[in-house]
């Protein structure tokens, strides 16, 4: 059986790239479920702070950090 190959367009393209901040949140949020459910520790920011979080919800702070830098949305990344 010959699977069927569809070209992407202009419109279908757009629409994936819309949906990109969406789904890379649903993933992250996975990620962060599952690593806590295999035992794992994870890290979040916190009140300015990197802080572990174990699987049974203790938290371990880990560094202070400087404030977040705000950016708009499609701002491209420049390296210094």
């Amino acid at each position: 059986m010959q699977e069927k190959v569809i070209k992407p367009n202009e419109k279908s393209i757009q629409f994936l790239e819309e949906h990109i901040p969406d789904l890379a949140a649903v993933a992250f949020k996975q990620a962060y479920w599952q690593a806590l459910a295999e035992g794992s520790s994870v890290l979040e920011v916190e009140n300015g702070a990197i802080v572990e979080v174990f699987p049974d919800g203790s938290r371990k702070f880990i560094k202070q950090i400087g404030p977040a830098i705000p950016a708009q949305l499609g701002q491209k990344r420049v390296s210094a």
